[in-house]
């Protein structure tokens, strides 16, 4: 990082980020042979706009839906301007839509990107404004040992339970679900989420 501080002579951010990342994985691996939870990146469902994504939650008792502007580059963009977006406008814009299927806990929140230090995954393998998993979940082994007082309690269903985190600018989702499915359609945000509501609302 301190090569990247004066007068660049070219690759110091390549090597900035590849010593990045060999420090992710490292994490990741010692968590892992200390039996500790970690988070792991995933490939879906698409990135999101790093400035302003507005991600919306919407859930029923068993299933949830995660909406947020996509990452889309401007190639004319230098620096010097920010675009102002507001859940209002009636601009298309790329969405992607997110489907938790069999949904058990959700939730949209703090800590923000400014504090992501400050999260228990942190050091080990978080990333922000990336898709995650959790590996050896505490929040799947407090759930689970919740639900183990019923009579009908069975432990193969919570070996098929992953816990998602989503870093974004303002926020941070989590939430334990038996899957995901992603899509990515052109909409204005009040539009799309008009239509997941009647989604939400039809496939009780």
């Amino acid at each position: 990082m301190r090569a990247l501080a004066p007068k660049h002579k070219g690759g110091e951010w390549e090597e900035a980020q590849a010593a990045a990342n060999a420090e992710l994985e490292a994490e990741r691996a010692l968590a892992a042979a200390r039996g500790e939870p970690y988070a792991m990146p995933l490939d879906s469902p698409p990135l999101w706009d790093v400035g302003a994504p507005l991600p919306h939650l919407l859930q029923s008792d068993y299933k949830a839906f995660l909406v947020y502007y996509a990452r889309e580059p401007d190639p004319n963009w230098d620096g010097s301007y920010v675009n102002v977006r507001q859940p209002s406008d009636a601009t298309e814009s790329k969405l992607v839509v997110v489907e938790f299927q069999q949904c058990i806990w959700a939730r949209l929140g703090s800590p923000n990107d400014e504090v992501l230090s400050g999260h228990p995954l942190y050091g080990k393998g978080l990333e922000g404004y990336r898709p995650m998993r959790v590996e050896n979940s505490t929040w799947i082994e407090d759930l689970r040992k919740i639900s183990s007082v019923h009579r009908q309690y069975s432990p193969d269903r919570w070996s098929t339970c992953t816990h998602y985190i989503f870093g974004f600018h303002d926020s941070m989702f989590e939430c334990v679900a038996q899957s995901l499915v992603a899509e990515v359609r052109e909409s204005s945000m009040s539009e799309m989420l008009s239509d997941v509501c009647k989604r939400l609302v039809s496939e009780i």
